[in-house]
Order: structure tokens, then sequence, then C-alpha cells
């Protein structure tokens, strides 16, 4: 009786080792050669990927309620909020259609501080979803200030921007949506009509002034730094 339990014990204890293996080459599997993912992505795409630099097509309105017009804008709304964005394009998650997202909380002026917010002319926005956006310029001031991308993760520069600008289009249930801009929301609609137009703000930048933003990190550690594509 005593060698069947032995016996039986062994088994398991065999059995739960190759289940443990089959467990971990899985997880070994999925990690360094991960099943390919179809867009729309969790994820921002960044530069070298084509769908950046392609014109997004425009939504067919009768298009708009379908479930899969529906996910996009879903997905794009989660991407934005997971990154901290103030805006995003259909693009950046892999999608070419001309459908953008703006939104700026109150929390920016706590971040940056009530000088910075007020020298960009920055102000808060509530989500904001425009499908086939239109845009048309108020002021042809062009304004200079720094600007990055989630699309070109880690890095910034100059950009001049038009001061005032009109955005109009459908919003997520197809009704005509308006909204007239300055400063720096008028910044963020301008990035993000470049994006539906297969232009990124390294097309209008001043060349001097493109910077890795962690370089004085980089200089402070002797080169010691980690620099990491996404962080939460």
């Amino acid at each position: 009786m005593s060698s069947w339990f032995l016996f039986s014990g062994l088994l398991f204890t065999l059995s739960s080792a190759k289940m443990t293996l089959q467990r971990f080459l899985a997880a070994y599997r999925s990690f360094f050669f991960p099943s390919p993912v179809k867009p729309p992505f969790l994820h921002i795409c960044q530069v070298g990927d084509p769908v950046l630099r392609s014109p997004a097509k425009i939504v067919n309105p009768e298009q708009i309620s379908s479930p899969e017009v529906q996910q996009v804008m879903i997905q794009m709304q989660q991407v934005m909020k997971r990154y901290d964005g103030v805006g995003i394009a259909a693009p950046q998650i892999g999608i070419p259609l001309r459908i953008l997202a703006l939104e700026v909380t109150p929390k920016r002026e706590r971040e940056l501080g009530a000088e910075v917010y007020a020298a960009r002319e920055m102000s808060s926005l509530p989500l904001m979803i425009f499908i086939n956006p239109k845009m048309e310029v108020l002021d042809f001031t062009k304004v200079v200030f720094p600007e990055s991308c989630e699309s070109l993760r880690g890095y910034s520069a100059l950009v001049p921007r038009y001061k005032a600008v009109r955005l109009t289009g459908l919003d997520k249930r197809g009704e005509p949506l308006e909204l007239e801009s300055k400063g720096w929301i008028a910044r963020i609609i301008q990035h993000e009509m470049d994006h539906l137009d297969g232009r990124l703000y390294i097309d209008l930048m001043d060349p001097k002034s493109f910077q890795n933003d962690a370089w004085q990190k980089i200089n402070t550690h002797q080169g010691r730094v980690k620099i990491q594509f996404y962080e939460k």
C-alpha cells in the first residue's frame, strides 16, 4: 500500500512539474515571440510605422454608428488616458481614419504651474471627438513653443503654429460639432490634424531645437540611464 502511495505521489509530482514547465514555456513564447496584434491598438504607433505617413481616409457617415468605428473611438480614449495625452488621432493606434480626440484636464495647470500655463495660453477642454474634421485658420499669427508627440516618445522641438483656428466635423453620434480655439488648444488641433494628413511635428520644427528630453539626466548619471518607452 505504501509503495502505491509513493508511486502515485511521484506521478503527481512529475505531472505538476510538466504543467509548470509548459506554463513557463508558454509565457516565454508569449513574451519573446508574441502573436501578431491587429489594430486598433492599445498602444501608440511610433515613427517609422507607415500608418503615420499616410493620409487618413474619410469615415462614411453611415458607418459612424457601426461597432467597428465606435470601438476605434473607445480605444482612442483609452490610449489617450493611458499615455496621459491631450490629443490623439486614429492613425496613432493604427487606424487610417479621419478621427481625432482632444481633452485638456485642469490638472495641467497644477503640473506646469500658473506662469507656464498662462504664457502658453493654455485652458481646459472636456473630451471632444471629431470625425472627418476640417480646420479653418482664424489668426495667421505664428506662435513658437516646444512641442512633443507620443509617436516620437522622448523627444521635443520648437514648432510654429497658427494662433487661432476653428475645427468642424461630426461627433460620435454623427451630429455636427464645432470648436473655436486659440493658444495651446489651437496648437493641439493643428498637431492632430497633421497626423490625419500623414505629417509629424518634425516636418515643421526648427531642426536645431530638436532634443532628447532626457539629455540632462543622461549627463548627470554619466549615461547610465534607461530610457523607457512606457512607464505606467
